[in-house]
């Protein structure tokens, strides 16, 4: 695959992920008070598909590792709104079982090369541990925001949720500008952005 499909992959995956934390943000605005929309799931799930492919046509195990992790936190989130069962069953199916179809895929046309991931050839040694350090600090802020949300039977989106995405995304920046990946740095430049705003908004609904 060329160079152009692959980053057009990994654009469109970003498009998806600005689209949602913009919604979010617009929405948040205007309840004056951090929300987390339906919206705002729907597209993490579609985008996390997405950017694990590019993950992989990209040889890069740490955007992979990150969107495994996050991707049934993103479902369970979707149950929690309760819209999860107005999917139609075909989907949900589907969605349940990408991510071991795309292993067994992959295994069965010899294109899985679990060494070829950690190829320090392709990537530094240095900057696998960076990249993956961050995903997973990044990937953290939704688990805290699942147990988070499981405590309180309802989808929601906290003060700890937004801190740790601020230091994940300054982390993956980072890593993106090292790499030279122009679509963790074009992605993660505009959400420290909105990070910060959210913070500022829940900021402003503790002094109140």
């Amino acid at each position: 695959m060329s160079s152009l499909m692959i980053y057009s992959v990994g654009f469109l995956a970003q498009l998806l992920f600005s689209s949602r934390t913009f919604y979010q943000w617009i929405a948040s605005e205007k309840q004056k008070q951090v929300v987390a929309p339906r919206f705002f799931w729907q597209m993490s799930l579609l985008a996390s598909i997405l950017l694990f492919v590019y993950g992989y046509l990209r040889h890069d195990f740490a955007i992979m590792l990150g969107q495994s992790l996050t991707y049934f936190i993103y479902i369970r989130n979707i149950q929690l709104e309760g819209h999860w069962h107005k999917f139609p069953k075909i989907s949900r199916v589907f969605l349940w079982l990408f991510p071991a179809l795309i292993i067994v895929y992959y295994y069965n046309n010899n294109t899985m090369d679990i060494q070829n991931l950690f190829n320090t050839k392709n990537i530094p040694l240095y900057l696998l541990i960076l990249g993956i350090v961050a995903q997973l600090l990044f990937t953290f802020r939704f688990i805290y925001q699942w147990i988070y949300s499981e405590k309180k039977k309802f989808s929601s989106l906290p003060k700890g949720f937004w801190l740790i995405s601020l230091l994940g995304s300054l982390l993956i920046l980072t890593y993106g500008i090292l790499r030279l990946d122009p679509v963790l740095i074009i992605g993660h430049s505009t959400g420290i952005f909105i990070y910060t705003r959210n913070l500022k908004l829940i900021k402003g609904e503790e002094t109140h």
